[in-house]
């Protein structure tokens, strides 16, 4: 069973970087589109960006559209996600999630389109 556990989380101040981790294990991560999500309490889970298992196309929310980069080593079974430039808003807690998608041409920011997810890392922007 694919297993995914996110890292990096933590505090960090307006305008700070921080970057976050989904490593796999199971599986190799090769033939897996990865993306990833935030929900902020109160709030309905959303798409922030995803990756196709080639890796050669990405996606991102408008709302961290600049600010935020994915990648993927699949050597090392991980996807990355450089967050810049945070702002509050950007507090929530990030899920990482995979789907078996090895020659799809796109990857999608839909909850119902993965199935299987990490346990979630928090990340909190403040002063």
């Amino acid at each position: 069973q694919l297993q995914l556990v996110e890292s990096g989380g933590g505090l960090v101040q307006p305008g700070g970087s921080m970057r976050l981790s989904c490593t796999v294990s199971g599986f190799t991560l090769d033939y897996y589109a990865v993306g990833w999500f935030r929900q902020a309490p109160g709030m309905e889970r959303e798409g922030v960006s995803c990756i196709t298992s080639s890796g050669g196309r990405t996606k991102y929310a408008d709302s961290v559209k600049g600010r935020f980069t994915i990648s993927r080593d699949n050597a090392k079974n991980t996807v990355s996600l450089q967050m810049d430039s945070l702002k509050p808003e950007d507090t929530a807690a990030y899920y990482c999630a995979a789907v078996h998608r090895p020659f799809q041409a796109i990857c999608l920011m839909a909850t119902d389109y993965y199935d299987s997810w990490g346990q979630g890392t928090q990340v909190t922007v403040s002063s």
